[in-house]
C-alpha cells in the first residue's frame, strides 16, 4: 500500500479546480537587495504542473 509523501504534501495546495499550486522558492535569504516587484513576485504562490504519475507517487489521497 503505497501512502502520501508527508513532506512534499506539506508543502503544496491543491484548488477546488485540481490545480497544485507552491511557493516560489528561493526568497528567504538576501531579500534586502532586490527590486521590489522581484522581491513581492516571490510572495504568489506557482502552479506546479505534474503528470499523473507525480501525481499518484506523491499525492495519493488529496
Amino acid at each position: 500500500m503505497r501512502k502520501t509523501v508527508k513532506s512534499y504534501a506539506k508543502r503544496l495546495k491543491v484548488t477546488r479546480n485540481g490545480k497544485i499550486l507552491a511557493r516560489k522558492a528561493g526568497q528567504n535569504h538576501f531579500n534586502a537587495k532586490e527590486r521590489t516587484r522581484a522581491s513581492m513576485s516571490k510572495h504568489r504562490m506557482n502552479s506546479i504542473h505534474m503528470n499523473n504519475d507525480a501525481k499518484s507517487r506523491f499525492l495519493i489521497n488529496l
